[in-house]
């Protein structure tokens, strides 16, 4: 009984966080980015709590390609990503159950919010 009332007790948490998208430079096309697509995707990753950088493919000199909806990546970026043309830049901002949830991951605190 115990857990099902702490169960209840997270649900409206659950429920109200979301992926937030500024979309900071767009262009128009004929076909979006939809689950399936394989996606090139430079990025720089900070923690929304202070700024901190993370990662960042600009240092690599080379994007990350992955599949969108694959699960190839944290689900923030696969519900983010999506409905994009070529050339489309977005802020995300990642809320930890699209993220790392409550698992530390490297330079990144458990529970952290992420901004791509």
């Amino acid at each position: 009984m115990r857990l099902l009332t702490v169960l209840l007790s997270l649900l409206p948490i659950a429920l109200t966080a979301k992926v937030t998208t500024e979309y900071t430079h767009t262009n128009e096309c004929s076909r979006k980015t939809q689950r399936g697509d394989t996606v090139d995707v430079h990025y720089r990753g900070t923690l929304a709590s202070d700024g901190s950088e993370f990662d960042a493919s600009y240092k690599r000199g080379q994007p990350l390609s992955f599949t969108v909806g694959k699960g190839m990546v944290i689900q923030g970026w696969d519900e983010g990503l999506l409905d994009m043309c070529i050339g489309d830049k977005r802020k995300l901002t990642i809320p930890p159950e699209f993220g790392y949830g409550q698992r530390a991951m490297g330079a990144i605190p458990a529970g952290s919010t992420l901004s791509e």
